[in-house]
């Protein structure tokens, strides 16, 4: 689903539920998605080599090539390239067009007339939620839809998406659905705060919202995703590669029962491969794709796995957190300071009667909307460090444990990005604004240079 309207429609829901973009911590950065995503960091076959044609399967080699840099043959280097541009200007224009549509609901009135409808129902606050911001949240989808149809056809046009599109409007609208119930939750609990409290409403917010999205977050893994795609236990699916992961959990000194670790059924939605690491608490797990497990050889699942557990044992879902929740709560204050000006010179023509007014909403969403891409280098920042962090992990908990690591490693990462379609060569400037994981070439020189070792010497987070 797309964020940049809808799930900016509850803006401290992005704040928490954002696991499955910032939050989740994927293996592997979502660059070829028309949206930022998180997003949003594998057994029985070999994986392709660099100089394998596209879409095209080697028989398993007992002396993979090696590794020393993120390289593609001609032909799949083109197509990759182009899907990264593609998906470079594809973010750009959905924040433009996000922007465009929010103007043209405030120029249109279109909240001020969904204003009308609830307070001539009802003279509760709450049931003016109830009606207000489902017929908002449903009008913004409506407009966004372009969006997310083309994004659909350019994952299906290479090969990325297989869904079909009666099932991508299923889950279009399941998605829509959670959409509209977030909506009112936290739509309520703004106005609540702005009527309660006009000149701190900003902090009330903020801080009633935590718990709301802290416990939406819990349940996220437990009841969102299974909406989405079938989990089952890991062990149930794969009791070998099992074993290979609990016996690297105990080579790490660490303590994550198998009962933590998922299996995603990927395979009937998408051919990319993925891994994340999400929930609070008893919520919380390591998920791999049976597309990973497909594509990739038991040790470099490992490795896989490996990174999903540096995010699980450094803390990095509570980091993420405090991380985004002290962002917004400054870009709260900063929307609270700029909203008064802006509604005193547009508020008239666009049918707001005040900040307190349900009408103003898309005012709120528009500026908030526009000071969260102006940090995005900074939050993406953020989000690349913690996965190196990931990959570092990955590649000490693996030392002494796989043969050549380093190697097992970069070959991992050559995988996921020969699969994926990872842009050898991306703009400095999709990597600033967009990338939340350091680049695929990034990743193979770190995992093929990282050695601290050689002296004698140990890795920094498992010695």
């Amino acid at each position: 689903m797309r964020e940049y309207s809808r799930v900016l429609l509850v803006s401290c829901f992005c704040m928490i539920m954002g696991a499955s973009a910032l939050f989740a911590f994927p293996l592997h950065a979502a660059p070829h998605h028309l949206v930022q995503q998180a997003a949003p960091a594998g057994q029985s076959s070999a994986p392709p080599s660099p100089t394998t044609a596209p879409n095209s399967v080697l028989v398993p080699s007992e002396t993979p090539p090696k590794i020393t840099a993120y390289t593609l043959p001609p032909d799949l280097y083109r197509k990759a390239h182009l899907l990264g541009q593609i998906a470079f200007w594809g973010r750009l224009g959905v924040f433009v067009y996000g922007v465009i549509i929010l103007l043209l609901v405030l120029k249109w009135k279109i909240a001020p007339k969904y204003r009308d409808v609830a307070e001539r129902a009802s003279r509760n606050h709450f049931v003016q939620a109830l009606i207000f911001a489902p017929l908002f949240t449903l009008t913004l989808a409506i407009l966004d839809s372009p969006g997310d149809i083309l994004e659909q056809h350019v994952l299906r046009k290479f090969g990325l998406s297989v869904q079909g599109w009666r099932s991508w409007l299923w889950d279009w609208t399941k998605g829509e659905i959670i959409a509209m119930i977030m909506a009112v939750i936290f739509v309520s609990i703004l106005y609540w705060a702005i009527r309660s409290s006009p000149r701190r409403w900003w902090f009330w917010f903020w801080t009633a919202s935590i718990p709301v999205g802290l416990f939406l977050f819990f349940l996220q893994p437990l009841v969102i995703d299974p909406l989405f795609h079938k989990f089952e236990p890991l062990a149930q699916k794969d009791p070998a590669l099992t074993a290979a992961l609990e016996r690297m959990v105990q080579h790490a000194g660490e303590n994550i029962p198998a009962e933590r670790m998922y299996w995603m059924g990927a395979s009937e939605k998408l051919n990319a491969l993925n891994a994340y690491v999400t929930g609070l608490g008893a919520s919380k797990r390591i998920v791999v794709w049976d597309t990973t497990i497909a594509k990739m050889t038991t040790p470099e699942i490992v490795f896989v796995v490996g990174h999903e557990m540096g995010h699980y044992v450094l803390n990095h879902v509570i980091k993420g957190l405090i991380f985004f929740a002290a962002l917004l709560l400054f870009l709260f204050y900063l929307g609270y300071r700029m909203i008064g000006w802006i509604l005193a010179r547009w508020g008239g023509a666009w049918g707001i009667r005040g900040v307190d007014d349900w009408a103003s909403f898309p005012a709120l969403l528009l500026l908030i909307t526009l000071l969260l891409f102006i940090v995005s280098p900074v939050t993406n920042a953020f989000s690349r460090y913690l996965e190196h962090q990931a990959d570092q992990y990955a590649l000490e908990v693996t030392h002494g444990l796989t043969p050549d690591s380093s190697q097992v490693g970069a070959q991992a990462f050559q995988v996921l990005g020969e699969v994926d379609l990872g842009d050898p060569d991306p703009s400095p400037v999709d990597v600033f604004l967009f990338y939340d994981h350091p680049t695929d070439s990034e990743r193979v020189r770190f995992a093929v240079t990282y050695d601290p070792w050689a002296n004698g010497g140990h890795g920094e987070f498992v010695k």
